[in-house]
């Protein structure tokens, strides 16, 4: 089994975050003149171009240094089922190749990233309900 670089906790982190986006939905009226008080804050679930889910996800991988982000491409491949274990090492570089300078961009413009994520992890033994559980 290959070694992590990357920690449990902060692949958790992601995974959290990751789902915080899949939430949003699109925008629907930019000018609706929305009242929060009034509207159950709805809002708040709409995507919108400042979008502070994507800036904390964005700023989080640009903290990853090169094998921890690696190793979250090469986690998310492989919990999507597009390599094992014995392709771990050339998912990590060519991913790394492909993706690692816009890894924040890549990771969300995948579907399902949260659950590949999740998935990869769950194959080398880790799981994130500590974690979650001590978000709450």
């Amino acid at each position: 089994m290959p070694t992590l670089s990357i920690s449990s906790d902060k692949v958790c982190y992601l995974i959290v975050k990751a789902r915080e986006f899949d939430v949003q939905d699109v925008s629907a009226d930019d000018d609706s003149g929305s009242n929060a008080s009034d509207d159950r804050e709805i809002d708040v679930l709409e995507e919108h171009a400042d979008n502070p889910v994507v800036e904390e996800i964005r700023a989080f991988v640009e903290e990853l240094d090169d094998d921890e982000k690696a190793d979250v491409i090469a986690l998310m491949q492989v919990g999507r089922g597009d390599g094992t274990f014995e392709d771990w090492e050339a998912l990590r570089d060519q991913g790394f190749r492909e993706h690692g300078e816009r890894l924040a961009a890549y990771l969300l413009g995948q579907p399902l990233v949260s659950d590949h994520l999740e998935e990869g992890l769950s194959l080398f033994g880790f799981s994130c309900a500590e974690f979650e559980m001590g978000r709450l």
